[in-house]
């Protein structure tokens, strides 16, 4: 490979959404151009993990683009800056608290908890909610929902497919934190954003951010074709979970935040950080529109 050429390291996740937005780019059907003084174009070498093991990487640094849980920002946001495009952003699709079986509100109060990971966006939403205060045990978010049937905790926040499979296994919601947050905010809730470092040349930031929009609006345009990528990829096969998926997380605001986008993602990086007591930069959250 020619030194001129720019490799960038990209940790995404194997959910459907992830998968839907950035096979296009991965697979060479949309190209990024590399700006001066590279040649040809941006090529990305991918990382495919569960998202919490995706933001412990951004906080050790590790990746040059990557997707993160919003949860995780303030932690990491001297090293990182947001791009505009790849977020999944929106109305009706927050994590659930789910249970085995009744409790009462005391027991509520106090049940263990399992979340998929401490900085996940799911775990924040149960810390600014306030009325979960029992343990909390990490598991990976695809076991969640076998451990709280089998009575390993009383409790589980589910994620991704488990939207949509929970009742499945037995369970029943509890609480919907995304209805939660949009009532006591009246925004759309975030999720998860891609971030690059703020090393990298604003000009080659800017194109990736380009390249994941055009990435997202092929899939857009060519449903079908990023089919078997996905499937490659995710844990729940079933095309109807995959379909409903995509239409849940993959929204609007993937191919721009906007103004409404960047305040929710604001109002919520603000309230972690004073959680974790934690400034935010001063170079803003963002990376700019322009060079």
């Amino acid at each position: 490979m020619s030194a001129q050429e720019l490799t960038l390291t990209l940790g995404l996740s194997p959910c459907p959404n992830d998968t839907f937005i950035f096979h296009a780019l991965l697979e060479g059907l949309v190209r990024v151009p590399a700006p001066a003084p590279w040649t040809g174009h941006i090529r990305f070498a991918p990382h495919f993990a569960d998202v919490e093991e995706l933001n412990s990487l951004a906080v050790e640094g590790r990746l040059d683009v990557t997707k993160l849980s919003l949860g995780a920002v303030a932690r990491i946001m001297d090293a990182y800056a947001l791009f505009s495009s790849g977020a999944a952003l929106g109305w009706g699709c927050g994590p659930l608290v789910v249970a085995a079986k009744p409790l009462t509100p005391e027991q509520l109060a106090t049940a263990s908890v399992a979340v998929p990971g401490l900085m996940t966006t799911a775990n924040l939403l149960l810390d600014l909610n306030g009325g979960f205060r029992g343990p909390r045990r990490e598991l990976l978010f695809s076991d969640i929902m076998d451990a709280v049937a089998a009575g390993e905790t009383e409790l589980g926040v589910i994620i991704h497919e488990g939207r949509f499979t929970y009742a499945s296994h037995g369970l029943t919601k509890i609480l919907d934190l995304g209805q939660w947050w949009e009532g006591a905010y009246h925004l759309p809730l975030p999720l998860g954003a891609i971030a690059g470092r703020r090393s990298l040349p604003p000009d080659v930031a800017l194109a990736v951010q380009a390249g994941i929009a055009q990435s997202l609006r092929h899939a857009w345009a060519h449903p079908e074709a990023s089919r078997d990528f996905i499937r490659a990829h995710a844990q729940e096969l079933d095309d109807a979970v995959t379909k409903a998926h995509i239409e849940t997380f993959v929204t609007a605001f993937s191919e721009d935040l906007g103004a409404a986008g960047r305040e929710a993602i604001a109002t919520l990086v603000e309230r972690s950080a004073r959680r974790l007591g934690v400034a935010l930069p001063g170079a803003g959250l963002f990376w700019p529109e322009a060079a």
